[in-house]
Parts: structure tokens; sequence; C-alpha cells
């Protein structure tokens, strides 16, 4: 039967982290007393110290934050918002909203943006080899589409003809550029696609929302799967001001679709059950 040390020892190292020390009266983020860095530090900040190990420069949060900013929200006619509202409308509590909401944030609705870095990441790595950004953006795409479909993602909107948010990034990112902050070569890259797909199709295919996120995230080092959870982060904030919007007005059951109006059926004719 193990002693008490040997159990002491296998609880302690049931989890093991090098995000958070804690123990009575003290509590340290990747070493930091979270004393010192209440006040001291913006949430852009933590969510760097906490995701990357050490605090950003100040440019580099300034960066995060615009992405945080800029993704906060699409209104009703996105998903997530619209699944918040309604859940709101069922009786759910905020938490129970948020959680609905935040859960179909995946590959199609939210998964672009972390797609996107590794597209740019992947021609950024290959690039050498190719000689050239605009052979290795052309190869790359006839892979990408070969593994993932035809959908490059972060390219196009079905709502906005440009999307006011993606011009502004870049420019973020230019001017971060210019005082030595930043790289540049995935604004380089982004701008690449955007030509190419241009000229493919015969008329404008531009950055959206979440390649220009995308771009700001490759030039910060972030990993691709953490840009999910940077756009669920922003999204959130959105999700929560709907839910809560939604639970002030009030209304109950609200479904999709307005009263009176009803789906499109195409099953079978209206038919009788034979009474044999």
């Amino acid at each position: 039967m193990a002693d008490t040390q040997t159990l002491d020892a296998q609880a302690a190292g049931w989890w093991q982290t090098e995000i958070i020390e804690m123990r009575p009266g003290e509590i340290r983020y990747r070493g930091y007393p979270i004393e010192q860095l209440i006040g001291r530090i913006g949430f852009a900040e933590m969510v760097w110290l906490m995701t990357r190990g050490e605090l950003p420069s100040q440019a580099q949060a300034r960066l995060l934050e615009a992405t945080l900013v800029g993704a906060v929200d699409h209104g009703p006619q996105a998903p997530s918002i619209a699944i918040a509202r309604m859940a709101m409308t069922c009786g759910g509590s905020l938490n129970n909203a948020m959680a609905s909401a935040v859960n179909v944030l995946d590959d199609i609705h939210g998964g672009a943006g972390e797609q996107a870095v590794a597209l740019y990441q992947t021609i950024a790595a290959r690039l050498p080899a190719y000689g050239t950004l605009q052979a290795a953006v052309e190869q790359e795409l006839v892979m990408w589409r070969a593994e993932h479909g035809k959908i490059v993602p972060g390219f196009g909107h079905r709502f906005h003809p440009v999307d006011p948010r993606a011009p502004r990034f870049l420019a973020l990112v230019d001017e971060a550029a210019r005082r030595g902050e930043v790289g540049g070569a995935y604004a380089d890259i982004a701008r690449e696609i955007e030509r190419y797909l241009q000229e493919e199709k015969g008329k404008p295919i531009p950055l959206n929302i979440d390649g220009a996120t995308a771009v700001i995230h490759a030039e910060l080092g972030f990993p691709a799967p953490l840009a999910r959870g940077l756009f669920c982060l922003s999204r959130s904030v959105g999700i929560l001001a709907h839910a809560w919007e939604q639970q002030c007005q009030g209304g109950r059951n609200k479904g999709p679709m307005p009263k009176g109006w009803l789906w499109d059926y195409r099953g079978q004719a209206a038919r009788q059950l034979s009474s044999d």
C-alpha cells in the first residue's frame, strides 16, 4: 500500500502546468504575482502572457488588441449570435447562451482564421523552394484546394463586397512593419493571394476579417490553432452583449424565423393513412 508521501506526490503530479502557481495567499501567473499584474497590464497583454508565457511588447499588445476588438460582433445574422439570442428566449442563463454560441464557432463559422494562418505559414515556409512569392502562392493554393476543397479561407464575404475591417488591419501591419515591429511577410502573402484570386475569378475576392486577423496572428507568431481560440475570445464579447440585450428585451421561444414564416417543405404530398 502506498505511503502518504507517495500519495501526496502522485496527487501533486496529477496535473502539471507552467501557467499558474497557487497556494494559500499567493497566486502567480507565469511567475508574476497577480497583484503586480492587476491595474498594470491590459487584457490583451494578459492573453499573451497566458498563451505565450511572456509579456508582449507594447507593439505586440496593440496588434493583438486590434484583432480582439475587430472580431467582436457581426450581428444576429451570424449563427453564433443568433443562437445566443434564441437561447435567452428559451429561458437560458447568460452562461448557457454564451456556451451554446461558442460551441458553434467551428471549422466553417469561426475556423477560417485558423485555416488562413496555417495556409500563410505553409506558404512562408516553402517560399525559398519556389523562389518567388507568386509561384509559392499559385502552387500552394493548388495543393491546399486538393486537400481542403475549393474555398480559400480568409477571402471573400457573403455580405460585404469589401470587408471594412480588413484594410484597417493591413494598415496597422504596414505601420508596424515600417517601424520594424513586425516583418510584414504575411501581409505580403495575403495580398498576393488576393491578387491571384482576382486574376483567377475575374473579379475581386477581397480579404475578409478572418484572413486579416490571420495576418496579424501570423505576424505575431501565434500557432494556427490558437487563432481560433483568440477569435472565440473576441466573439464572446459580442455574444455576451447580444444575450444580455435579448434578456432585457424579453421574448419567449424565438426561433430562427419570424412568426408566420414557414420553411420550404420538399417531401411527400399530403396523403392519408389507409383504413385497412
